[in-house]
């Protein structure tokens, strides 16, 4: 486990409840925030961001991953996700599958830890081998 500071989690939360602000989400109300941490340290965020064609869509979670892999970074300690509909945090908010996917494409999934919550005094975690159980592996396509 990353063995995160109560500090650095309530940080994290506090990030992925800003990013429901910069949602773009006309079609579903459905806002949603991440906040990446790398091992070293830096913070990056993500919104989701939707489109009338509906694939062409982005969640937040791979926004954070993307801009954090195009800037360089490939090794993760954790990620703190939010959403909710009206741009306030509920229960129940978990990744989808494509994201739980490109997490573990970058995260080992027995130390990656997942946040889910409504806040900084509202969390709880999963790591992502508790999210994705059986997730398709670098091995299994490089051999």
């Amino acid at each position: 486990m990353a063995h995160l500071t109560e500090e650095t989690i309530k940080k994290l939360m506090e990030t992925a409840v800003d990013m429901l602000q910069f949602s773009y989400i006309p079609y579903s109300n459905y806002a949603v925030g991440a906040a990446l941490l790398t091992r070293s340290g830096k913070i990056y965020t993500g919104c989701n961001v939707e489109n009338a064609a509906l694939t062409p869509s982005n969640c937040a979670e791979r926004t954070a991953f993307f801009k954090a892999v195009s800037e360089g970074e490939k090794e993760f300690a954790a990620i703190a996700i939010v959403g909710g509909r009206q741009r306030v945090a509920e229960e129940g908010c978990t990744p989808c599958g494509v994201c739980r996917q490109v997490m573990q494409e970058f995260c080992d999934p027995e130390t990656f830890e997942i946040y889910l919550g409504t806040g900084p005094d509202h969390y709880y975690m999963q790591t992502l081998k508790d999210l994705l159980p059986g997730g398709f592996e670098k091995s299994r396509v490089l051999g």
